[in-house]
């Protein structure tokens, strides 16, 4: 009977956390966003304020400052950009809406006209306008999530200093505050390094499909260039969309199905081997995640949180492996997320000093 208790208690805890998911998701995006964000700046931070310029060392409020700065032009001139593409994708879609039925449907013409028919019957009754319409809504929420992210990463910023003060007196324990610290620092480590060179690649497969683009003279080269390597921080799923995309657009618009079958060919050997080998190649073990996990992991979050879920579904499933690991009741868990299914046992084990201030 107890064990029935704790089995309903369970199930309803985890359906209040999932309405509470899902009833709040934009500010908890932006705040998942910012989190991120705050990681990957808080160890440049860190360095920066330990350097000399001759006897003068800089201070830290300058070098918070400046990276606070930095990431606010970053991100606003990263928004600007992709509103300015997407906008450009809307407007050219719209121009090829009354010849995507017909396009789409020579795609499956080899296989009989009845099928050809009834592909045009089903694209034709898609509304494309509303879709469009829809996107266009949600993209506008875009540059407000922005501003929200600057907010909350500059709050994230003005406290950071007191950060390890607070972790002790929230725990109790000197000892067991570090190594909470210790954990929380691998945690920034591992996805740190994982969106570093996630965005390497993908800045580097999105370069490579703009210029294949553009050889084939394609209206939408610098958008599909941006849209590929957007999409490609979506893992597995992203690259495939992406490649589908290119295609698409090619037929709808040359219409002739060799340089179509050519740009497909040629943007899946990109994305099969920067994706596929390179990737792994550079990631190394830093990031030993089971692949199955990630897919599941990338279906609840998309559900959950939509599109955005789906671009933090790896840094969650990064930090609950490592958290999973160091608590013995967890640790099964961690054993399903990982690749071999050795997460490793101790926090030490990622190399990260005791005196990093880890959550700053």
């Amino acid at each position: 009977m107890q064990r029935v208790q704790t089995g309903a208690l369970v199930i309803i805890a985890f359906a209040v956390v999932l309405f509470l998911l899902v009833q709040a998701r934009f500010l908890l995006i932006s705040l998942a966003t910012a989190i991120v964000l705050f990681s990957l700046t808080s160890d440049a931070i860190n360095f920066i304020a330990r350097q000399r310029i001759g006897p003068f060392r800089i201070p830290n409020f300058l070098a918070t400052i400046t990276a606070l700065l930095l990431i606010s032009a970053g991100m606003l001139t990263l928004t600007s950009i992709i509103l300015s593409q997407l906008n450009t994708v809307l407007t050219t879609t719209l121009s090829y809406a009354e010849s995507l039925p017909g396009a789409v449907a020579a795609m499956f013409a080899w296989i009989g006209e009845d099928v050809e028919k009834s592909v045009f019957d089903t694209v034709s009754s898609i509304n494309v306008g509303s879709y469009l319409s829809t996107a266009a809504g949600q993209a506008g929420n875009l540059m407000s999530a922005t501003v929200l992210v600057i907010l909350f990463v500059g709050f994230l910023f003005a406290e950071r200093i007191w950060f390890s003060t607070k972790l002790v007196n929230f725990i109790g324990d000197e000892e067991q505050a570090k190594r909470v610290g210790r954990i929380m620092a691998t945690i920034i480590h591992r996805v740190n390094y994982y969106l570093l060179v996630k965005s390497g690649v993908s800045a580097v497969t999105g370069v490579m499909v703009w210029v294949v683009a553009g050889v084939f003279q394609l209206e939408l080269a610098a958008a599909l260039g941006i849209l590929t390597f957007v999409l490609n921080y979506i893992p597995n799923i992203g690259s495939i969309v992406a490649t589908v995309l290119v295609a698409l657009v090619t037929f709808v618009q040359i219409g002739e199905p060799g340089p179509t079958a050519a740009i497909f060919v040629t943007v899946g050997i990109i994305q099969f081997v920067n994706g596929s080998v390179i990737d792994p190649m550079l990631m190394g073990r830093a990031l030993r995640l089971s692949s199955f996990g990630i897919i599941i992991n990338l279906a609840f979050w998309g559900a959950v949180w939509g599109v955005p879920g789906m671009f933090l579904s790896v840094p969650i499933m990064v930090a609950m492996m490592i958290i999973c690991s160091q608590v013995p009741e967890l640790r099964p868990i961690a054993i399903l997320l990982s690749r071999e299914g050795l997460p490793e046992q101790d926090e030490n084990n990622s190399n990260i000093p005791e005196n990093q201030d880890s959550a700053a």
